[in-house]
């Protein structure tokens, strides 16, 4: 049963072939047969021909009648979108045809990247639902149903099939997120932070005497009632307006804490997991989901590649839309010696969110370069805290020292030029620092 499955295997491994035809095992257990009864007959040996007269026959039979038919593989394949939490399943429904045997099948499995393995299965199933189950954001294929029908004794068989690569894009997850005051855009009267304009808010901004085209509702009876000139007072309220932030990620490296791995690219994924840029895009879709529910306006920005980024908007849409648009950006990411933040890539008065590992000089300078335009920026570090020297090579721990000099010499340069800096750990402190950064 093993050496069969092996065989299976290895044609499946092959190239395509549409229609039933022998295999190598029906061609040596033709010849193997003739050879063993012809000799067994001319040197009248029993046992000869007892051991060749079966691989005969069933060859013979494996000739003569063929499984009939062409089997049929429909494949139902799983949402293109899915969160990481969720748990898809890829649905095969088989339609053999008469007296196959085997059914060789490749499949998702659990904790194997890619299409999977290969199964071996009877012919008689007709349904397999396989779940798919993978952890990690981005965009990858889990699915490719390639097939293999086999007859009696594996001498003739149906396929290999190659099926078609199923991609499916797992989006980054969202973390709660404590917001903090963002500075309001004259643009309107809606939103969650406060104006300097009066208006329908909610916090009290002064006491005042009536005045015509005042609100009937707007009077404060009690203070109205205490006066002693008989005026009616009213409260005076700030005007509630939305904001607009703009998430700008630095694509053009991803670190983690081994430097022995900064130059050792990653086979069959994008991103690093617990790496910086792992840690940049969950850090901005959980604040563009954050500032979003408030009703602000939230724009996404490439610094590596400014043609995919994504304008500031509204909405669940814009989530959906910014969550799948970082997707397309970690898979682009590559170096690029000159980071990219020109005016026209952000509003007047927007918050600037750099998210960095500051390794270089270039992206202190955009983002000091946006501070100078007028817009309040915050720099957020996500480099790994605990940074592992390379143990096999003997300037490991001098490597090490010096990046985090000169790391720490570029967060005190933004410091000294007026941009806020905080180290991404949970998100926690981002909304005090956006209170102090307000005061």
């Amino acid at each position: 049963m093993s050496n069969r499955a092996e065989r299976i295997r290895a044609a499946l491994a092959g190239g395509r072939n549409e229609t039933w035809h022998g295999t190598e095992t029906l061609r040596r257990a033709l010849l193997l047969g003739v050879g063993l009864v012809v000799v067994g007959v001319i040197m009248h040996l029993v046992e000869l021909v007892l051991i060749g007269a079966p691989l005969l026959i069933s060859g013979v039979l494996a000739m003569i009648a063929p499984p009939a038919g062409e089997p049929k593989v429909k494949v139902t394949p799983p949402p293109r979108t899915a969160e990481s939490a969720d748990t898809p399943s890829v649905v095969v429904e088989i339609e053999p045809s008469e007296n196959a045997e085997l059914l060789a099948i490749r499949l998702p499995s659990q904790g194997v990247g890619g299409p999977g393995r290969v199964h071996l299965l009877p012919a008689t199933v007709l349904r397999i639902s396989a779940p798919l189950r993978r952890k990690a954001w981005g965009e990858g294929v889990d699915v490719r149903v390639d097939h293999l029908l086999a007859g009696p004794e594996g001498m003739v068989v149906h396929g290999p099939m190659v099926g078609s690569d199923m991609s499916r894009t797992v989006l980054p997850p969202l973390d709660k997120l404590p917001v903090g005051p963002l500075p309001p855009r004259p643009a309107g009267l809606v939103g969650a932070h406060r104006s300097r304009r009066p208006g329908d808010g909610v916090e009290l901004r002064d006491i005042r005497p009536f005045q015509p085209g005042d609100r009937l509702r707007g009077i404060d009876w009690r203070i109205s009632l205490r006066s002693n000139n008989n005026e009616l007072y009213v409260r005076e309220r700030h005007a509630t307006a939305d904001a607009d932030i703009v998430l700008a990620l630095d694509t053009r490296s991803d670190v983690v804490p081994e430097l022995a791995d900064w130059s050792v690219s990653l086979m069959g994924a994008t991103v690093r997991p617990g790496g910086s840029m792992d840690t940049s895009v969950r850090a901005a879709v959980s604040l563009a989901a954050s500032y979003l529910r408030l009703g602000d306006r939230v724009g996404l920005v490439d610094l590596g590649r400014p043609q995919l980024g994504l304008k500031p908007g509204v909405g669940r849409r814009q989530l959906l839309r910014l969550r799948n648009q970082v997707v397309v950006c970690a898979a682009a990411a590559g170096w690029s010696a000159s980071p990219v933040l020109n005016e026209h890539q952000v509003p007047h008065g927007a918050v600037v969110v750099v998210l960095s590992p500051f390794l270089d000089d270039a992206i202190v300078q955009v983002a000091v370069h946006a501070a100078r335009r007028g817009n309040r920026v915050l720099a957020v570090d996500v480099l790994p805290q605990q940074l592992i020297a390379d143990k096999t090579d003997r300037w490991g721990e001098a490597v090490r020292r010096m990046l985090l000099l000169e790391h720490s010499a570029r967060l005190t340069a933004l410091r000294d030029r007026g941009v806020a800096v905080m180290s991404w750990s949970d998100g926690a402190s981002i909304a005090d620092l956006l209170r102090r950064v307000r005061r």
